[in-house]
């Protein structure tokens, strides 16, 4: 078998979670950080099928978990956009590197943030020192993001009040000088503006 069809084999065997084969392949030197055309490595495949097992066997082989695909993709990342949070715990184990970027130069935080994935939101904020107030290509923290990209329901003010707990600055302004407390009148979530006066907005 070709170094290329050994490499097809290893990334399909992520995919499908038939640890056997990945244990035989790297047995038999296959480079456990191959990738295929899109930059993704096997641990990446399997993150994105949710074969967790394959996820724990190629930690412990010494993957790197922190390797981004070609569209910044890694496991701890997927979790976080996936609202993943049996992908997240496992990830975290592995100690991966809560600085790594998405494509929009947020950090795992920010698009959960977004995305209203309050448990995802909830682990990070207990179990990691991730920066709660990074900023964004776009010049938005991950309050911002919470606030100004969703409804401004239930979730999203569990997720202001789980982010003000934990150091979030209730007065970092976007890029045009607006307020968190700003743009939540403006939209009109009375609650979350209440949590913001509450946190000193």
């Amino acid at each position: 078998m070709s170094n290329s069809e050994s490499a097809v084999q290893f990334l399909l065997a992520a995919e499908n979670g038939d640890i056997p084969t990945l244990k035989a392949l790297l047995e038999s030197g296959m480079d456990i950080n191959v990738t295929n055309r899109q930059g993704r490595t096997a641990i990446v495949v399997a993150s994105l099928k949710k074969q967790y097992a394959s996820v724990e066997y190629l930690i412990a082989a010494g993957a790197d978990i922190n390797k981004q695909d070609e569209t910044c993709f890694n496991p701890f990342l997927l979790s976080c956009l996936n609202n993943d949070l049996a992908l997240l715990r496992i990830v975290l184990k592995g100690h991966p590197d809560l600085t790594r970027l998405t494509r929009f130069g947020g950090v795992g935080i920010t698009p959960a943030s977004e995305k209203g994935h309050v448990e995802i939101v909830r682990e990070l904020v207990t179990r990691t020192d991730i920066n709660v107030n990074h900023t964004n290509f776009v010049g938005w923290t991950p309050l911002l993001e919470a606030i100004v990209l969703n409804d401004g329901g239930a979730k999203q003010q569990e997720i202001v009040k789980l982010l003000l707990d934990h150091g979030a600055n209730p007065n970092m302004t976007d890029m045009w000088g607006k307020t968190p407390l700003f743009l939540a009148q403006e939209k009109g979530y009375a609650e979350i503006a209440k949590l913001l006066i509450a946190a000193g907005a």
